[in-house]
């Protein structure tokens, strides 16, 4: 049979594509996330017995939220209604509610609503299904993309049950494949042969996402070489067909926090491999390169501090090479600035002592500076006795035991320098000046 003859027959499934023919209908055919869908999971139970409630499906594209809502609507005994918040408003909304509601009192039928994309719809259209949420006229099915805790309204969360799906690993994406290749709705009823190496790319290069690595296969299929009736698919194909791993990165979503998270948690964490791979991460997707260079100097004064010192003067210079070269170049500096903080020893004690300072200045009550540390420069400031008694550290060889916090704060002790790094000198020295404090 030509590859192209199917065109000709206005009933043939295969004008579809191919991702559209593969979608599985039933739970046994579903691929991934077991951890939700083995048997005797929550949700696999609610399915089987058709006893599903609200429910929101969160996860990247093309891990099987819409398929798995599809195969509810095969298998529910409820109207089943299904909306895109891309093309859908409130209007849909509320008709499908009304209809709902004759189905529940003369047929005494529920009705399930999915909506897709579910965080594109404004706090008002959530709104709007939420009465009926409440009151059981609709059981509610959204998919997001998005953190659901970000894009949907919290009296809509509080009715839902809340399900994350994850990213595909590279078998699941490889079964899909080859149950593509082999079934009657796939290309089952064609001759080919695929280079080994092939599924392994699709796999890597659709990072989880089964309708893109579907997408490619579809491409892979329609474009090769052809000999006689069979089709050969080699490694270059793929590559043409895939031709770049996905990065999945929003600037303003999830996985822009997920992704700098893990950077931050990376560089205090002393993992340099860790670190510079969520940076390449961020670069790769667009993320502003000066906005990456400002958290790493937050993070040598946050995490590394007096441990290091140099560890700010790397990364503010990283900062100043950033603004000055600009990208490509400026990930080099980005790069040493992470590796170097990442790298270097940890304290978190001068964070710890602003904060703690600040705490008693917002809460504490202050008796005053000592007069011998008030300014003595103007006229008549000694009639105050302001400067009066004030030791000279300089006239002592560089240093004077003085009290310099007000006496309601006497004692307190704010910066406790760790032992780590450069700081354990600064310890040192300090217990030599001052003794141990408490």
């Amino acid at each position: 049979m030509d590859l192209f003859d199917f065109a000709n027959n206005k009933n043939n499934k295969e004008l579809k594509p191919l991702a559209e023919r593969m979608r599985p209908e039933t739970l046994e055919e579903f691929i991934g996330q077991e951890h939700i869908l083995s048997k005797g999971k929550m949700l696999y139970r609610a399915i089987v017995t058709d006893n599903i409630s609200s429910a929101i499906f969160y996860g990247p594209p093309g891990v099987g939220k819409t398929t798995l809502a599809r195969i509810i609507a095969n298998t529910t005994k409820a109207n089943f209604y299904e909306l895109s918040a891309v093309n859908s408003g409130t209007a849909d909304v509320k008709k499908i509610i009304k209809e709902a509601e004759d189905n529940q009192k003369f047929y005494s039928k529920k009705t399930i609503l999915f909506i897709d994309e579910i965080h594109r719809f404004n706090k008002a259209q959530q709104d709007s299904v939420l009465n009926a949420v409440e009151k059981g006229i609709i059981i509610l099915i959204g998919a997001t993309t998005e953190n659901p805790y970000f894009e949907i309204n919290n009296a809509l969360l509080s009715r839902s049950m809340i399900f994350q799906f994850k990213n595909l690993s590279e078998n699941n994406v490889k079964e899909a494949l080859n149950n593509a290749i082999k079934s009657p709705k796939g290309f089952g009823y064609l001759n080919i042969e695929v280079d080994p190496k092939v599924f392994d790319y699709f796999a890597i290069h659709s990072n989880g996402d089964i309708r893109k690595a579907l997408n490619a296969l579809d491409m892979a299929v329609r474009t090769s070489s052809r000999k006689e009736d069979k089709i050969f698919i080699t490694a270059d194909d793929a590559k043409e067909c895939i031709q770049r791993k996905m990065t999945l990165y929003d600037k303003q979503g999830t996985s822009h926090y997920d992704t700098i998270s893990a950077f931050i948690k990376s560089l205090r964490g002393s993992s340099p491999d860790a670190a510079v791979y969520y940076l390449a991460k961020m670069l790769d997707a667009g993320e502003d390169p000066m906005f990456i260079a400002r958290r790493i100097t937050i993070q040598a004064s946050e995490d590394v501090g007096n441990a290091d010192p140099m560890a700010l003067v790397v990364a503010t210079n990283a900062m100043n090479a950033v603004h000055m070269i600009g990208m490509p170049e400026c990930r080099y500096a980005l790069s040493q600035a992470a590796i170097y903080v990442a790298s270097a020893p940890k304290s978190n004690a001068c964070c710890v002592a602003i904060d703690s300072a600040l705490t008693d200045v917002r809460k504490r009550r202050d008796s005053g500076i000592p007069l011998y540390l008030r300014d003595a420069h103007y006229k008549g400031s000694e009639k105050l006795g302001h400067g009066t008694g004030y030791l000279y550290p300089h006239s002592y060889g560089g240093f004077v035991n003085q009290q310099y916090l007000p006496d309601s704060h006497k004692n307190t002790v704010y910066y406790n320098p760790t032992s780590n790094g450069f700081e354990s000198k600064i310890k040192d020295r300090l217990i030599r000046l001052w003794g141990k404090k408490k």
